[in-house]
């Protein structure tokens, strides 16, 4: 391991670099083959060893993470795919589910496929975890700039999840960091431009993978309550927070964590390696996203610990609104969301990581 921590003093580093690009930065180009083909990515660098994938024809996920050459996020079967392929029937949103450390899912509806009710249109089917991963963002800006003595670095853009005679919704998100940092730091606001009340549903599916996912891992989450999301979670609720070797056989198990918050609203999770001594957690505040999704999935191939704040529970739009728990948005209001992706790059930071 290198002793190399950075100095953040920016006549110190310009005297000894041509470009900034040499240690931090963003790198802006395009995929060119098989279903990803035509999809913007934008590569970001802090200079630490952190670095991670936006890709901005898909509502600006995080495709690819890792830290000093470790992989952090899970990339599924499909591996990136244009949204000119997206299929929105059923569960076929599956079909281009990359993953990654980041994937949106809503804006109308979190869960599985169902058939809601529109004032205006009547019965609307809506497929598994909405549309609003698939749609590409506009106005993307790509930001390098330094602020005094911080360099900080930033992508933004604006989806619109939009239907005539029905919802306008508008995600507009920025995601930054910093020069020499280990967060990822993501600003979401979601508005109603139309002219009617709108539900929206949101969840932030962050998937973890191989090798920070591994037997020796362990999820640590302080939570006030804990409840299996079907009938084999409940088997196997004592040990939501442990994880085996790849099992053909698995089936996926979902918990509903109801997380304790600071008293500012902040609650937290991670994934631990101690073997490794590499952790990665997320920061979010329970009075925009009230809800804990943890999503476990230990199968050959499909191998993945899904960490997932959420406004709602991912039960399909019909089901949350027979519980009285969808949120609505009236016409012109916004939803503000803010959330922290970090690194526990050692074991000090480890130990004196702790939830609420």
């Amino acid at each position: 391991m290198n002793n190399f921590k950075i100095k953040k003093d920016r006549q110190f580093l310009m005297q000894r670099m041509g470009d900034i690009s040499q240690l931090a930065g963003a790198k802006t180009y395009e995929l060119t083959q098989g279903r990803a083909k035509g999809v913007q990515a934008v590569d970001i660098k802090t200079g630490t060893g952190l670095e991670f994938t936006v890709l901005p024809d898909r509502a600006l996920d995080i495709a690819w993470a890792g830290y000093r050459g470790v992989p952090l996020s899970y990339i599924s079967k499909t591996s990136i795919v244009s949204p000119v392929y997206y299929e929105p029937v059923g569960l076929n949103w599956l079909r281009s589910f990359f993953a990654g450390l980041l994937t949106t899912c809503g804006l109308s509806n979190v869960g599985g496929p169902c058939d809601a009710a529109d004032p205006i249109l009547g019965s609307q089917h809506h497929g598994l975890h909405g549309r609003i991963s698939n749609i590409p963002a506009s106005n993307v800006a790509v930001s390098e700039k330094w602020q005094e003595n911080e360099f900080q670095i930033s992508v933004t853009g604006r989806t619109a999840q939009a239907m005539f005679f029905a919802e306008n919704l508008i995600l507009e998100r920025t995601i930054s960091t910093a020069l020499g940092s280990n967060k990822i730091l993501i600003h979401d606001t979601i508005e109603n431009a139309g002219f009617s009340p709108q539900p929206v549903m949101i969840l932030y599916h962050i998937n973890l993978g191989y090798p920070l996912l591994d037997e020796t891992s362990r999820f640590l989450c302080s939570s006030k309550t804990i409840t299996p999301g079907n009938d084999l979670s409940k088997i196997h609720l004592g040990e939501y927070s442990t994880f085996t070797p790849p099992d053909p056989h698995f089936r996926e198990h979902l918990f509903f964590h109801q997380p304790n918050a600071d008293a500012d609203g902040f609650a937290s999770a991670a994934l631990i390696n101690d073997e490794l001594e590499l952790g990665l957690y997320i920061k979010f505040n329970v009075n925009q996203l009230g809800h804990l999704v943890q999503w476990k999935m230990l199968g050959q191939s499909e191998y993945v610990l899904g960490i997932e704040p959420a406004n709602c529970l991912p039960l399909s739009r019909r089901e949350q609104e027979k519980r009285g728990g969808l949120e609505y948005l009236d016409p012109g209001r916004g939803k503000h969301i803010d959330l922290e992706i970090g690194l526990l790059p050692d074991k000090s930071a480890i130990a004196d990581f702790h939830s609420p």
